[in-house]
């Protein structure tokens, strides 16, 4: 397993299928880095788990990324001219479907089970885990086989040839990948 840390700045943002830990990668990183951490689904999600306005939405996060350090971390391509034509770093998860699988059950079944507030008010619940065409466990079957071939693509695009990209394929690559960024305080 080679992992390179090359010189980038400190504009990151992270991506992968839901589950695979995004969240926490960022959390991490922003600890790490001292710069600030945006969670794209805080700024989309309205109380009782309504969208909010795409041009809300769009606002809301130029806003949060006016700053030149920040890590965030989400999938939505309605704002990825956004994020990634501010970046300069995008980080992949993309673990096996098990692994994310295995992630993403412990998780929702903790908030679920603490009925921890996320954003909003918005909690997660079994009834909606489970039983719900809005589950998360259905859009992550949905989007895992495509998310695995879309990230790698489109940085092939030349609106994001700008962008540094870092591919981790395990947790233990990303763990190897934090433990260098420690020592060398470059992160990417």
């Amino acid at each position: 397993m080679e992992i390179k840390l090359q010189n980038c700045g400190q504009r990151i943002s992270i991506v992968g299928t839901s589950g695979s830990g995004k969240t926490t990668l960022a959390k991490n990183i922003s600890q790490l880095l001292q710069i600030p951490h945006v969670e794209l689904d805080a700024l989309h999600w309205e109380p009782n788990w309504i969208e909010a306005p795409d041009q809300v939405f769009r606002d809301r996060i130029s806003k949060a990324l006016s700053g030149d350090r920040w890590v965030v971390d989400g999938n939505y391509s309605k704002v990825r001219d956004l994020v990634w034509g501010s970046a300069d770093t995008v980080v992949f998860l993309d673990y096996p479907f098990e692994i994310v699988l295995r992630q993403l059950l412990r998780r929702t079944l903790q908030r679920s089970l603490n009925k921890e507030e996320l954003w909003s008010g918005n909690r997660e619940s079994i009834y909606k885990t489970f039983f719900s065409q809005d589950s998360i466990l259905l859009w992550m079957l949905k989007t895992y086989a495509n998310n695995r071939k879309k990230y790698p693509a489109l940085l092939q695009q030349p609106e994001y040839k700008h962008l540094s990209f870092v591919h981790l394929r395990s947790p233990k690559m990303t763990e190897a990948w934090l433990t260098l960024a420690r020592c060398s305080k470059n992160l990417c």
